[in-house]
């Protein structure tokens, strides 16, 4: 067999797909894209800026998460880094890793990358044991993906990717795997969860996973804001990550518009289906900087603890990319500042605030001790999978 289509062009394809089904599921998202595209051509933005996009996945169990990152490897994205969402100052019950190229020329030919959480029902803090088994029971009962997709997946990875003809299905049929369910949902069961979370009820109180947000990147995301504003989009409160400063764009800043209210149908415990709506997709955008360095993020994190982290950013970080170069603070190709080693991942707690900021309550928790052991270490034995550390891939891209 020829293959034709490689795995990187299987991602392009992909990553294009989703977003004109998103588009077409939440149709303010083609507003968000048509911003973003004016203000990134206005600042001369490369072709890889423009078409760069993460999306976001929610799943309920590992077995679920051993399918997306078999399915994953199929496009070339391998999991990448361990996210820990529950500690956060705004507490979501799931622990994640984001999907995407390792290497330097297949994030250049197409940088997709999915962020992907798994719902943490062995922490007892949100979950009791009676509510635990009968979210995993439930779980266990239901099919994410058709086993002939992940079979097909795993030739694919396996092979380096495929001819013409299988790539359309292939994609095609991925692509479906995350369109919105139009099954109607169990009321009861929905609103129970959603009293622990509404990412728990999201996750666990439907029959499939969807996308749920899928994120283009802009040069400038406070003038985003702003023209978005103006357009009458009603935006969260505000802009995630990093302050604006005057010095080099650190990390990643992230902000979206509001989730929007989505028609869903419910059934009752009498069985009766009715017409309702659900706010748990948004519009999300981001704005990348140059990856920090160990050290570079210890001085990242202090800053953010202060009271006003864009006051005190002077203290913390120097003014432009050869002072951050020779202090050792961010990753440079071959050790020079004008060619920034741009950040591919993401911030906990930012992630957290966006999901918190378009969510109508927090997650409720007990007192009680978390005795669950996720970790990285632990997940990459669940799906089968090796998860690289970041700090790995940015010493390598900085060694080019």
């Amino acid at each position: 067999m020829s293959l034709t289509v490689p795995t990187w062009r299987l991602r392009a394809r992909f990553a294009a797909a989703l977003s004109r089904l998103y588009a077409a599921e939440v149709p303010l998202y083609s507003k968000l894209l048509e911003v973003s595209t004016e203000v990134n051509r206005e600042l001369g933005a490369t072709e890889r800026v423009t078409t760069e996009r993460h999306g976001a996945i929610r799943v309920g169990s590992p077995r679920e998460l051993e399918e997306v990152a078999d399915l994953f490897a199929a496009f070339g994205m391998y999991p990448v880094g361990f996210y820990d969402l529950r500690d956060a100052e705004s507490p979501v019950p799931v622990v994640s890793t984001a999907f995407r190229p390792i290497d330097a020329d297949e994030l250049e030919r197409n940088p997709f990358r999915v962020f992907t959480s798994m719902l943490a029902t062995s922490d007892q803090r949100f979950f009791s044991p009676d509510l635990r088994a009968r979210v995993e029971r439930r779980l266990a009962h239901r099919q994410l993906f058709e086993p002939a997709l992940i079979d097909e997946a795993r030739r694919i990875a396996a092979e380096g990717g495929t001819d013409r003809e299988s790539a359309q299905r292939f994609v095609a049929a991925a692509v479906a795997a995350f369109a919105l369910s139009r099954e109607p949902i169990d009321r009861g069961w929905y609103d129970e969860l959603s009293r622990v979370s509404a990412v728990a009820a999201d996750i666990a109180g439907v029959a499939t996973t969807h996308i749920n947000h899928l994120t283009p990147r802009v040069l400038d995301i406070d003038e985003l804001y702003r023209r978005m504003s103006q357009r009458g989009v009603a935006m969260i409160d505000a802009i995630q990550g990093p302050p604006r400063t005057s010095g080099p764009d650190v990390l990643l800043r992230q902000t979206s518009f509001r989730a929007l209210a989505e028609p869903r149908r419910f059934r009752d415990d009498n069985g009766v289906v009715s017409d309702g709506t659900l706010r748990v997709r948004f519009g999300e955008v981001e704005s990348r900087g140059v990856a920090l360095t160990p050290e570079g993020r210890r001085r990242y994190e202090a800053a953010m603890r202060t009271v006003d982290p864009a006051a005190a950013w002077a203290d913390h970080f120097p003014a432009t990319h050869e002072e951050m170069a020779a202090a050792g603070l961010a990753y440079y190709h071959g050790g020079d500042p004008a060619k920034p080693v741009v950040y591919e991942d993401f911030l906990p707690a930012s992630a957290a605030g966006i999901f918190r900021s378009n969510l109508d309550t927090d997650a409720q928790t007990s007192d009680g001790a978390d005795g669950s052991d996720y970790s990285m270490h632990w997940m990459a034995g669940q799906i089968g999978h090796h998860i690289h550390d970041p700090y790995d891939l940015y010493e390598k891209a900085a060694s080019s």
